[in-house]
């Protein structure tokens, strides 16, 4: 089957679990207005979804060859399917926890699978550079639809309305497309099998990553980058509606544009990086990132709107601050792709689910101290407090370059 129409139904799988995992920040401002849950209680919504994508991930990332690349999309498609014809009767927050529980689950298999196979479908770095920024442009795009759509299902005149589960019968269905797409997709998996190994082989090539000095860098980065992206990506919603008072349905178009803006970022990765070294692109967005903090946020303090504010007539700080996102966007594909394409494909699988694990970690970690930093002080202090793991991020990047330049050098 030609590469263009695999890469598309990677390219949907991607987009179906970009809209179902970060509808988390939305999830999380709806249960507080429907089940009058507290900003700390609703953020374990967060480890519902990321300690399952851990767990599953270090459990089944070594095997996932042998389970079957293919197989295993096919099972994570089946199993969120399922669970999005059932929110619609949601009438408990134990609903939204278990919903988050299996879509955590079946994103690891997902993302373990799509990102093994793209070291199968590209020729060469620069194309598995490439492609990999506009998968994750693409899941970017996913986020920005998600959110669009549950907007336009939230009530603003009636906080308790649950209309807007409504939603996942959407969800539901596409998920289900995605499903049978994939079925008549021929995938040739034998490169992400070592010839002759066992399951014992499997494992032992998988943990041996760990005594690689490139890939402890290369996870340290992975956690940290994900922890201020995952506090941002979350709280964006709850920020606009609770220190700038805006309706709720504008506060998640607030997240739809931080994430239009991720999207933007990561497709323009996606063509910088054939022209541009990995490590100049993401030194410049972690900078400039940490920058526009410095000035925006300050912009966003002691703003008074009146119930009439709107799009069109918004202060300026209402519309930069998830513009921020395009900054911050194309760091994650890059290291990334400079981890997978410097290691062989038969253990692709393995640093897959290690990505996915510090990845998830990262992202409970940094949702959950957002969640408690904002309840105790302010939204505007949770997010200043971002400059430390960004510069610690940098540290890490440039140790990280340095190893794969010895590791080019042998």
């Amino acid at each position: 089957m030609k590469p263009y129409y695999i890469k598309a139904v990677l390219l949907l799988n991607y987009f179906v679990f970009a809209i179902l995992l970060n509808s988390v920040g939305t999830v999380i401002l709806q249960v507080q207005r429907n089940f009058d849950i507290s900003k700390a209680a609703a953020s374990v919504l967060e480890g519902f979804k990321d300690l399952p994508i851990a767990i599953c991930s270090f459990l089944l990332a070594s095997f996932l060859p042998r389970i079957g690349i293919k197989k295993s999309m096919l099972i994570a498609l089946l199993l969120v399917s399922v669970m999005c014809y059932i929110m619609p009767f949601a009438d408990s927050f134990w609903f939204f926890k278990l919903q988050f529980a299996v879509v955590g689950i079946s994103f690891a298999l997902i993302k373990i699978s799509v990102f093994t196979s793209i070291g199968l479908i590209t020729n060469n770095d620069k194309e598995h550079a490439s492609f990999m920024g506009f998968l994750e442009g693409f899941f970017m795009v996913g986020v920005l639809t998600g959110n669009l759509i549950f907007s336009l299902f939230i009530n603003d005149d009636d906080p308790m309305s649950t209309a807007w589960l409504k939603v996942y019968w959407f969800l539901g269905i596409l998920a289900t497309l995605s499903f049978i797409f994939l079925f008549f997709t021929k995938l040739d998996e034998k490169d992400t099998l070592l010839n002759n190994s066992g399951f014992k082989d499997d494992l032992k090539n998988s943990t041996s990553l760990f005594g690689l000095r490139r890939v402890l860098f290369f996870l340290i980065c992975a956690f940290l980058f994900v922890l201020v992206e995952q506090s941002f990506q979350t709280w964006t919603p709850t920020f606009y509606k609770e220190i700038l008072k805006l309706p709720a349905s504008m506060a998640v178009q607030a997240g739809a544009i931080l994430a239009g803006a991720f999207a933007l970022g990561r497709f323009l990765s996606g063509f910088i990086s054939q022209k541009i070294k990995w490590i100049y692109v993401v030194s410049f967005c972690i900078i400039a990132f940490a920058i526009s903090i410095l000035i925006i946020l300050p912009l966003t303090k002691d703003i008074e709107l009146n119930a009439h504010t709107n799009w069109f007539n918004a202060p300026i700080a209402v519309y930069m601050f998830p513009l921020m996102g395009i900054f911050l966007a194309p760091i994650y594909p890059g290291i990334n792709s400079v981890i997978l394409a410097s290691v062989p494909k038969y253990v692709q699988s393995g640093m897959s689910g290690l990505i996915v694990v510090f990845s998830a970690i990262g992202g409970t970690v940094g949702s959950i101290i957002t969640g408690i930093i904002f309840e105790k002080f302010s939204g505007q202090y949770a997010f200043y407090l971002s400059i430390i793991p960004l510069a610690l991020l940098l540290f890490f990047a440039i140790a990280l370059h340095i190893q794969i330049l010895k590791l080019k050098n042998k």
